[in-house]
């Protein structure tokens, strides 16, 4: 189910695909994620292929009539950074760009680490 907005003059409709390049982006400019990890087997296979994707590894759920949504990243993070730290700034700065850039809100964004790269 896509994000939406509306307002006076109408509605605006955020395709689930928008939301999770943003957050995608987000993302990567954080120091310590070095990728983004396959979140299903259809995104394994693509990335064999040789097709790379911002969104891979990132699942955008919408809630409450398409203007909140829960954000989770499945990330690869750099081998001797702090966890925590990491996550912390990843979630803050996903949960900031998605709400200037779309203007919905983020009710959650969730940090699942599937790999550590040295």
């Amino acid at each position: 189910m896509p994000g939406v907005i509306k307002n006076d003059l109408g509605k605006i409709v955020l395709s689930e695909d928008l939301i999770a390049n943003i957050a995608g982006y987000a993302a990567i400019e954080n120091y310590g994620i070095v990728g983004m990890s396959s979140k299903s087997a259809s995104d394994a296979i693509i990335q064999l292929v040789g097709g790379d994707n911002i969104k891979r590894g990132i699942k955008v759920t919408t809630l409450d009539e398409g203007n909140q949504v829960d954000i989770d990243l499945f990330v690869t993070l750099e081998y001797g950074v702090s966890l925590p730290a990491v996550a912390q700034n990843a979630i803050q700065n996903v949960r900031y760009r998605v709400s200037d850039m779309t203007g919905l809100e983020v009710r959650n964004v969730n940090i699942h680490v599937e790999a550590i790269r040295v």
